[in-house]
């Protein structure tokens, strides 16, 4: 490969790059000449994709940071940035929200995020839907520092979000911001992948004398003490500063713009030993979402373990079975099923095989696609095509900073809030109206259970830890622990009381099953309750009527006979 040495700085953001962090060290010259990263190599994509299929299967992810200002109103419009851009995971800073919880926020992305005051700080981490599930643990350390760990398939990535003092703040603080920084490092094991995104509030600076094991030359200005707190942070933990490694032009490094300051505060930061695994970093530009900040997005491979992934379960709509109508042709195509018999097999096997079957053609299954998000309703065209129109002004002001295109660019983000305000309060008096229905109340408690879904962190517990705290990932020894687990819990001997002797067991006849009972028993079930292994809910034997009743009331006698 060639080394061209050269005094300005080439964009290298271009598809077909394949050189990673550690590659860009190597390749940036001695004696601190400016070198270029790479050239296309031949073959491109394809090449590259055939390479990755013999070394073994990898997930690709696009990380990224983002001080947002605040959340509020910015919800939805930072989903769909994020799926514009094909961002995977964003930390962000400055929520200025008040608690601490998880919400969906629209296309699909969840926000968990950590706050004591709406006025100040606040630190949150974005996932995309396919990654919301694999959700280990949630840790929220300060209204300035907090942490998720993710199992991908596997392979265990810690993903934290940092907001550090501002430059005029009391020494006090930024010390406490560095100490709880530290412990959540020193918490996370060795073997874990570890990426931070944060707003440090400082400048590494330009070149890397002296720092060359912690960063690359493609700073941006002067370091400033805060940027020397970031690089002695690195130090201290074998961490790199990702930004810094690829040669990009300054408009893709600058991360802050404010009047006339350009500078670099935001960072993006892994292990030294993963930088081989970072394949590009940069600014993204042209984004409206935040007036000053602006996103710092890396590309992360992940060599992981070939396993198959888990698809959806397709259920069948049994809740249909509530219309007459649905109802009465579902009992019409079982009897036809059944070769014309009013009264059900009395082998449980073959009826209930045929009501599944049956329930399937007439009711039909579920898609297995998200479902639209209950809180997003209000994200109609006009308020989308407003916030194209700011984004574009947006672009057209960093472009040309005249005082026209910023009063414009002013203009646009007060319509922007006015028209969201506007698409909101329709949207949530639509709703009102509706609660006011039969079919309302079912959207209120649809809605409660969603968003109390959406506020918990972990929605399924998917590992365990062994014995010395290492998490098990893989079913098998998932499975194993459990064992371990129970044969000491129940062979531990324990002080017993005495037991009672000569006490004789008293044997009575258990008079038979009436259909009268299963028949109220039938009647005081509630419907809508999930399926047991079986897959047949109660609103099938419902529907069925007498001759549910007759079928489950032998079933139940056959069931006593044998255990008597």
């Amino acid at each position: 490969m060639r080394i061209v040495s050269t005094n300005f700085i080439p964009d290298r953001s271009r598809p077909g790059l394949t050189t990673t962090a550690i590659g860009a060290v190597d390749l940036q010259g001695a004696g601190g000449n400016w070198a270029t990263v790479g050239r296309r190599s031949r073959g491109g994509r394809r090449v590259r994709r055939q390479r990755e299929k013999r070394k073994g299967k990898s997930v690709g992810l696009r990380i990224g940071t983002l001080n947002v200002g605040t959340m509020t109103g910015k919800g939805r419009e930072l989903a769909d940035m994020m799926e514009r851009r094909k961002v995977d995971i964003l930390c962000v800073q400055e929520t200025r929200w008040k608690g601490s919880k998880a919400r969906s926020i629209g296309a699909g992305f969840k926000l968990f995020y950590y706050g004591v005051d709406s006025k100040r700080n606040g630190v949150g981490v974005v996932l995309k839907e396919e990654f919301v599930r694999n959700v280990l643990e949630v840790k929220r350390v300060s209204d300035r520092v907090m942490s998720l760990k993710l199992e991908i398939e596997g392979v265990m990535l810690n993903v934290v979000s940092g907001y550090a003092p501002q430059v005029g703040c009391e020494l006090e603080e930024k010390e406490r911001f560095w100490s709880e920084l530290d412990e959540v490092m020193e918490s996370i094991p060795t073997g874990e992948r570890v990426v931070i995104g944060a707003d440090f509030n400082g400048h590494v600076g330009e070149g890397n004398t002296g720092d060359e094991e912690v960063m690359g030359k493609f700073g941006v200005k002067e370091r400033n003490l805060e940027g020397q707190m970031v690089v002695d942070f690195a130090k201290r933990m074998d961490m790199g500063v990702v930004n810094t490694y690829f040669q990009k032009r300054e408009e893709h490094r600058v991360t802050y713009k404010s009047g006339g300051r350009r500078t670099q505060v935001d960072y993006i930061l892994c292990r030294r030993g993963n930088l081989k695994e970072i394949s590009d970093c940069k600014v993204v530009v042209g984004e409206s979402v935040a007036r000053q900040h602006r996103m710092v997005v890396c590309r992360m491979t992940l060599m992981v373990c070939k396993t198959k992934r888990s698809k959806i379960e397709k259920k069948t709509k049994w809740w249909k079975l509530e219309k007459e109508e649905c109802c009465e042709e579902f009992r019409q195509k079982l009897r036809q099923a059944l070769g014309g018999q009013v009264v059900l097999p009395d082998d449980w096997e073959t009826t209930a095989e045929v009501i599944r079957e049956t329930g399937r053609k007439v009711l039909g299954v579920s898609s297995g696609r998200r479902k639209e998000d209950k809180e997003t309703w209000w994200w109609n065209e006009e308020v989308q095509d407003s916030i194209q129109r700011k984004r574009l002004a947006k672009k057209k002001w960093d472009m040309d900073r005249t005082e026209e295109n910023r009063q414009e660019y002013k203009e646009l983000q007060r319509r922007v809030k006015r028209e969201v305000s506007k698409a909101k309060q329709k949207a949530y008096d639509e709703l009102y109206t509706r609660l006011d229905t039969r079919e309302g109340e079912k959207d209120l408690y649809r809605l409660a259970r969603q968003r109390d879904r959406d506020g918990k962190d972990v929605q399924q517990v998917r590992v365990i830890k062994d014995r010395d705290g290492r998490v098990l990932t893989s079913e098998e020894s998932v499975q194993r622990r459990w064992k371990e687990y129970f044969e000491e819990l129940m062979n531990e001997e324990n002080e017993r009381e005495k037991r009672v002797e000569g006490v004789n067991s008293v044997e009575q006849k258990v008079d038979k099953i009436r259909k009268d009972e299963v028949r109220k028993a039938l009647k005081r079930m509630k419907s809508g309750k999930a399926v047991g292994p079986d897959d047949i809910p109660v609103e099938v034997w419902k529907c069925l009527g007498e001759a549910a009743v007759e079928f489950l009331a032998n079933l139940f006698n056959r069931v006593l006979e044998k255990l008597q």
